[in-house]
């Protein structure tokens, strides 16, 4: 019995570490700075480069076609990832009594709603030409 109880432990530890991980790297990949791929991030680095409006352009193009790139690949493993995450969170919510299972619904609703801001905003910033085909 007790040996089962320690496999499913570090089944979970296993899982919380995986969804972590993916967690962070999908974030960095992301870009989830939202200066990153704004347009007034690019002009700020494209003036103190002190670019020509040619290599302005064609940067903007490989940046552009860059992040299309990165979100074609991030979309096509998010169902993955959530999957993980579902799994992650049903498994320590087994773990948890009714009182943290409240708390923790309470912070995971704060979380996601900080999030869909954070899009709403980064969304508000890109640049009207920046289109994937």
């Amino acid at each position: 019995m007790q040996r089962s109880k320690q496999q499913a432990l570090m089944f979970l530890l296993g899982a919380l570490l995986v969804g972590g991980v993916l967690g962070f790297s999908a974030e960095r990949v992301l870009g989830n700075d939202p200066r990153e791929s704004s347009w007034y991030y690019r002009e700020g680095m494209y003036d103190d480069l002190q670019l020509s409006a040619e290599q302005r352009m064609t940067i903007d193009s490989v940046l552009d076609e860059r992040n299309c790139q990165i979100r074609a690949v991030m979309n096509r493993v998010k169902p993955e990832t959530d999957s993980i995450r579902a799994a992650g969170q049903a498994q320590m919510l087994r773990v948890m009594t009714a009182e943290q299972r409240e708390r923790f619904d309470r912070r995971r609703a704060e979380i996601d709603a900080r999030r869909k801001a954070e899009r709403a905003e980064r969304e508000a910033r890109k640049r009207p030409t920046e289109t994937c085909k």
